[in-house]
């Protein structure tokens, strides 16, 4: 596969985008560690992809475009760390790991609300406690049944922020582990 560039389309006038030769850069090392290619530093991963960013700039790619390509270099991965996950542990040990991954986060979930996350101090800004508990319900409905949420919206999810809030790093930590279950069990 030939290097992606300039391969988003770009905002225009005083709106900003993500950096196109950052961009670009990180494609390039995913689709070279996708392919098991050598690449400088360190591997990609799916945890990696989630976790990219860019700097905003003006003339820079369309943000709902990188993110939606992000979204689909992220399930790819996903897929691959699976596999090699299922041929090294086995099937079996593969599904009791994402059994009891899920059974945690479902623990968590199952505190009454308002009591969910640590909080910060109540003169500092974290994330507005209800609405984090409104999508902590979806996601445990989900890993209850299966039912009530896609990947692509725990992956969107944004909340406003309010004083003495849930602490934002345990709330992404949260929920990037449920976007690793989701993707791991496809």
């Amino acid at each position: 596969m030939e290097p992606v560039h300039d391969s988003f389309r770009r905002v225009h006038g005083r709106e900003k985008g993500y950096e196109p030769a950052a961009v670009d850069a990180f494609l390039d090392r995913a689709r070279a560690s996708f392919e098991m290619e050598t690449t400088d530093g360190e591997p990609v991963t799916a945890a990696a992809v989630r976790d990219a960013s860019f700097a905003l700039v003006r003339g820079g790619y369309s943000v709902a475009a990188v993110d939606a390509a992000l979204g689909r270099v992220e399930d790819a991965f996903a897929a691959q760390e699976r596999a090699d996950a299922i041929a090294r542990l086995g099937a079996r040990a593969w599904v009791e790991k994402q059994r009891t991954d899920a059974q945690e986060i479902l623990d968590r979930l199952s505190r009454p609300p308002r009591n969910r996350f640590d909080r910060v101090s109540a003169i500092r800004y974290g994330y507005r406690i209800e609405e984090v508990d409104l999508v902590a319900d979806k996601i445990a409905r989900y890993l209850a049944d299966g039912t009530g949420v896609s990947v692509e919206q725990v992956r969107s999810v944004a909340f406003r922020m309010q004083r003495g809030g849930y602490r934002e790093v345990q709330v992404d930590a949260l929920l990037d582990a449920v976007i690793e279950i989701m993707l791991a069990v496809g």
